[in-house]
């Protein structure tokens, strides 16, 4: 055949099914006149044994249709025959007989006759193959689920099918049309770029997402899921591109959402403060919902209360965070008229029937007209049933509009929110009870006595888990004395502070027994462990849920008693299981004294020991927590050497023992603590020789009136004539009990150190007891007139015997009382 003769180029590819089927042509007669290549292959007969021969010899029942003959139809006709191949083996081939029409004397004039017969065959396998890919393309083009589309190697839109991309600004026909001539720009260039790579490279695109929008309907678009292959013929000619969109824009939004509420719901989980939880929820919707985001909560929740609107429905409400541009900016209005656009912080007093329900906003230009698309958004924050606040959000004009499934986020993430406000608000309420409880058992920040000059400093560790059990005191005791106690109940929160307050008052209620600090020590762990075994018993209900309740922590602590003496200046120290004081005296020098710690208390009930040291006047003792000297940072020896270096400073002495120990405290930031810290600080007093005096009294019943001649004289020299009628009558009774019924030796000592306090000590372990004597009784009355003649009296015992004390005012003006 010419080639001028050819109606197309050379590099056609051709049609899709001539290069796997098999061609013959006959004549009339049905005998074969040509014989193509394929067919040679596919029966593995050559040209020469089958030219001149019959078709229908070819099958494997020649009786069989095909074969033209005089009863031949003169249409085209298909059918399925087996045909035995040159190698002997049978073929079931599909068959179309194309008769060619006969063309008479002149061209162009036909005879209506066939001259001659066009057979194509293909194995049956393959024809069903034909069959299934040409069904599968139609049905692929009819589907309206998935955009379909064919490029040719320019990437021009050979075909598509009608949902290549569902939304508005497309035109009506695709072909011949380029994605840019629709799709914005930047789309459109992202889109094309992959599909050359897949053109060049021939690898497969699968699901690759890209964002497109139309030029007509710029919005926000639509997130494309894109795979494609490349188009070749079989003899690897290149010819096009096919790619296959799926809209996944819903799915892309919903992960997205779900990603925000993640985000969101773990951030406002993460702190126990109002504040913080609210500030935390705004950060959170912006910019992954909002532009701009606003925050309010009701006044009562920052106390701790549960808030409740007033009769008119009101409730005042506090501008607690906001996230985005800046409050002068806002345009956003909220649902009760005040403008979300006021200072962050601000009490506004809005009402509360307007987030009971979510609110949707729209804002309208004209009434007249319909409403923007939504823009806005306001839900309640409410948890169990109460509104804490609202939440509102706002999207820029032009940004995409909220939907249906935005309002639903944003209720979910308000309740969210809601729960863990309320989380904040019950510990804010249990954090203020804790603060106030431990506030109220602490002594005052600084105080004044005879023996020391004090100041303490508290401070929490900043933990969700809320205050912790340490506490100090400072407990006059008699003859100017005082107690020194610090102590540390394991835990935090109500639990700990409230058993701090048990220990604290057994403490005192001891102290006033005048105990030594061991044998104190030994009453509290007594008490300590009753509480342990009062702990771990079962409780026994009839309600399954107060039977599955968990059980409180058990209890622990460590607690150190000091006793200061000013007139022998001598500090004795127990120590249950806690750090020991340290001492700075005025040298520079410092030191700790030398106790050694017995077990926390209600662990082991094993004795503790007492430590005695003579502290210098004016020194300074220190009294802490473990949570000073003690961190993860450090351990115990760098923490105890930190705070010899920090009292050994010069000019400690100088400094006020406040800013002493803020000074001190200061070292330890609340951001890094673990544990909370106290610290007491004790300056300690001595009390000059002349303000006390000491008599030996024989046990002799006689020997009283000495005594009384002896106390005029001493009161005289004080200044205090005025107390010694009072005084001779209150030493007379004591000194005339302790030889009654004592015997001997018996001391005397009066000290005058802001009361005057007398003292009468015996040998006698017998606690004296004062009762109501009968009007025939001659005897009986002595405590009872002690009672009534002084301030207050009281006994305790020493490793001698007792000592009975009574102290009486000094009035004001004599005396000169105790300075320093």
């Amino acid at each position: 055949m010419d080639e001028e003769i050819l109606p197309f180029a050379p590099v056609h590819p051709g049609l899709p099914f001539a290069d796997g089927a098999a061609g013959a042509l006959l004549d009339a007669k049905g005998r074969i006149i040509g014989w193509t290549p394929t067919a040679e292959e596919l029966f593995s007969l050559p040209a020469a044994r089958v030219y001149g021969r019959r078709l229908r010899e070819l099958l494997k029942d020649p009786g069989a249709e095909p074969g033209p003959s005089s009863e031949l139809r003169s249409g085209p006709w298909s059918g399925e025959a087996v045909v035995r191949t040159g190698e002997g083996r049978e073929l079931k081939v599909e068959f179309q007989v194309l008769p060619l029409s006969d063309l008479g004397p002149s061209a162009g004039a036909s005879t209506g006759q066939p001259a001659r017969y066009f057979v194509l065959a293909a194995p049956a396998r393959t024809a069903d193959r034909w069959r299934q890919d040409r069904a599968f393309t139609r049905e692929l083009f009819l589907q309206d689920r998935l955009g379909l589309a064919v490029f040719d190697e320019e990437l021009r839109l050979v075909r598509t099918n009608t949902h290549l991309l569902p939304y508005t600004g497309l035109p009506q026909d695709l072909r011949g049309h380029r994605l840019g001539d629709f799709l914005q720009a930047k789309d459109a260039a992202a889109v094309e770029q992959r599909l050359r790579d897949v053109l060049r490279t021939g690898l497969p695109l699968v699901r690759v997402e890209e964002t497109v929008r139309t030029i007509e309907d710029p919005g926000r678009g639509a997130v494309m899921a894109i795979s494609a292959f490349r188009l070749q013929a079989p003899d690897g000619q290149v010819f096009g591109v096919t790619a296959l969109f799926t809209d996944v824009t819903e799915v892309r939004r919903a992960g997205e959402r779900l990603a925000v509420l993640q985000r969101a719901t773990a951030a406002v989980g993460a702190s126990l403060s109002v504040a913080g939880t609210a500030e935390d929820l705004a950060a959170a919707l912006v910019p992954a919902l909002a532009d701009f985001a606003v925050v309010e909560i009701a006044e009562a929740v920052f106390t701790g209360e549960e808030p409740a609107p007033a009769p008119d429905g009101s409730m005042p409400l506090r501008r607690t965070a906001v996230a985005g541009r800046t409050s002068a900016e806002a345009p956003l209005d909220s649902p009760a008229g005040d403008p979300l656009g006021s200072p962050a912080g601000a009490p506004t007093d809005n009402s509360a029937a307007a987030p009971l329900d979510s609110v949707v906003l729209a804002r309208p230009d004209d009434p007249a007209k319909p409403a923007d698309p939504l823009t806005s958004m306001t839900v309640p924050l409410s948890a169990r049933g109460s509104v804490l606040g609202r939440v509102a959000v706002h999207r820029e004009t032009g940004e995409t509009p909220y939907e249906e499934a935005d309002l639903d986020l944003l209720r979910e993430i308000a309740g969210h929110a809601a729960l863990a406000l309320d989380n904040a608000r019950r510990y804010t309420r249990e954090h203020r009870a804790s603060v106030g409880l431990q506030r109220s058992l602490l002594p005052p920040s600084q105080a004044e006595t005879v023996a020391v000059t004090t100041a303490g400093v508290y401070l929490p560790a900043d933990t969700g888990t809320g205050v912790g059990g340490d506490w100090f005191d400072v407990i006059p005791l008699s003859s100017a004395r005082v107690a020194l106690v610090a102590g540390d109940v394991v835990g935090h929160g109500l639990a700990a502070t409230a058993t701090m307050g048990r220990l604290h008052t057994a403490v005192r209620t001891l102290a006033d027994l005048d105990l030594e600090p061991d044998e104190l020590l030994e009453h509290l762990d007594d008490l300590v462990s009753q509480l342990r075994v009062e702990t771990d018993e079962p409780e026994q209900s009839d309600d399954a849920a107060e039977r599955t309740r968990p059980r409180p922590d058990p209890i622990g602590a460590t607690c150190l008693y000091a006793v200061y003496d000013p007139v022998s200046r001598r500090c004795s120290v127990a120590s249950a299981g806690h750090p020991p004081p340290a001492v700075a005296a005025q040298d520079g020098t410092v030191t700790f004294v030398p106790v050694n710690p017995g077990p926390p208390l209600g662990v082991s009930g094993l004795p503790f020991e007492v430590a005695e040291v003579d502290v210098e006047p004016e020194s300074i003792i220190a009294l802490y927590t473990d949570g000073l000297i003690e961190s993860r940072e450090r351990d115990l020896d760098e923490g105890m050497a930190e705070l010899t270096r920090r009292l050994s400073r010069p000019g400690v002495f100088d400094t006020p023992l406040r800013e002493l120990g803020l000074d001190i405290v200061s070292a330890r930031p609340s951001h890094h603590l673990t544990d909370d810290i106290t610290l007491l600080l004790a300056r300690t007093h001595v009390l000059p020789p002349e303000d006390q005096v000491v008599w030996p009294v024989a046990a002799d019943p006689a020997a009283v009136a000495d005594v009384r001649e002896a106390t005029a004289r001493q009161l005289d020299v004080w200044g205090l004539t005025d107390l010694a009628f009072t005084t001779e009558l209150v030493l007379s009774e004591l000194v005339t009990n302790a030889i009654t019924y004592a015997g001997g030796p018996v001391e005397v000592r009066l000290i005058r150190a802001g009361h005057l306090i007398c003292e009468v000590s015996d040998p006698s372990a017998t606690q004296p007891r004062m009762r109501r004597a009968l009007l025939t009784d001659e005897g009986g009355r002595g405590l009872y007139l002690v009672a009534q003649l002084t301030t207050r009296w009281g006994c305790r015992y020493t490793r001698q015997g007792k000592t009975i004390w009574a102290e009486q005012e000094i009035p004001d003006g004599e005396g000169g009382g105790f300075s320093r």
